[in-house]
């Protein structure tokens, strides 16, 4: 685990104390001694770090089962001289990389060319750099004589990002980071503005915060309205709900089977019954036993059918007599 950043070549000696033997690419891929390791060289100006340069060193880091990085990084007077002017200084590029993680050791104030000399200083076997010509300081390639000596070892460029696109970036957005700083308390000399221009930001940043108020307003406005449509349609559901359960009661109290029509009914059969009571039948035993009830007199017939022959007719007479003589 990483806990300290990287040291600078020139606060230390070279701890490389093995001998140190010129290596081929098919040796060093093999591996080396613990105590031999492949010591790579990759240069650059740094300028704006970021994860391109990130992925190159990572590249070169890993090109060897057993490797020690070393990063030069060119100063401010030949970067301005051979490039051009940075947005970094110097001091702020060698602290970006002292903290990458790839990084073994950082080289301040690199050559521009590499020469035997520095190669031998700090016994560098191989260098590590993409493989596209890097025209300047009046050659064609600066790394021509590092990939004829055999020593030079290809990375890929990542896509999609460098230097020049962030800064192209900021050039294109000039006016929105520059009102951005005013906002945040820079002044316009440090921001290098204008009288006019800084008014004109200043106005600009006062109609954006108008405009954010607004679009806040309208925001809480639509949640507030949809708030109210969504208890609404609660309400409204539960009316219906209620109105569903209201119209139920009705119909099974007063509907046509409704239980109001059944009391209805019943109530009605008792009120029958109480003015119109029913008869007790003449053979009941209460009837006969009565004491206060005369015997029927001898002209009322009683209910029995009629003689079905004129014999009978005549011996039901003359027992009806009979009877008469014996009250006599």
């Amino acid at each position: 685990t990483l806990t300290a950043p990287a040291p600078f070549a020139d606060e230390i000696s070279c701890q490389c104390q093995a001998p140190h033997e010129k290596l081929t690419i098919a040796q060093a891929r093999l591996g080396t001694p613990a105590d031999r390791p492949v010591r790579v060289y990759a240069d650059g100006i740094f300028d704006l770090f970021h994860s391109g340069h990130a992925r190159a060193l990572m590249q070169a880091k890993t090109l060897f089962p057993n490797s020690y990085l070393l990063v030069g990084v060119c100063s401010d007077d030949l970067t301005h001289k051979f490039k051009g002017f940075t947005v970094m200084n110097e001091t702020e590029r060698y602290e970006a990389l002292r903290h990458c993680r790839y990084v073994d050791e950082v080289i301040r104030d690199a050559p521009w060319t590499l020469t035997p000399e520095f190669l031998e200083k700090h016994k560098i076997d191989f260098v590590a750099h993409d493989d596209i010509p890097y025209s300047s300081a009046g050659s064609d390639d600066v790394y021509k004589h590092i990939k004829e000596a055999g020593m030079f070892v290809p990375t890929q460029r990542t896509e999609g990002i460098s230097t020049s696109d962030i800064i192209t970036r900021i050039v294109r957005d000039y006016d929105v980071y520059a009102r951005r700083n005013l906002q945040r308390g820079y002044t316009a000399k440090q921001l290098n503005v204008s009288f006019i221009n800084e008014k004109k930001y200043r106005f600009q940043n006062q109609v954006d915060k108008m405009k954010e108020k607004v679009k806040n307003v309208e925001e809480k406005s639509k949640e507030f309205v949809y708030k109210v449509e969504e208890k609404s349609h609660d309400l409204i559901q539960k009316w219906e709900e209620k109105s569903r359960e209201f119209i139920g009661n009705f119909l099974e109290l007063f509907g046509p089977d409704g239980a109001w029509k059944q009391m209805f009914q019943e109530r009605s059969g008792r009120m029958l019954q109480a003015f119109s009571p029913r008869q007790s039948p003449n053979s009941s035993p209460t009837r006969g036993r009565s004491p206060s009830r005369s015997p029927s007199p001898p002209w009322v017939f009683s209910k029995a059918s009629p003689p079905s022959s004129p014999k009978a007719a005549s011996a039901s007479l003359s027992s009806m007599s009979e009877g008469d003589e014996d009250e006599k």
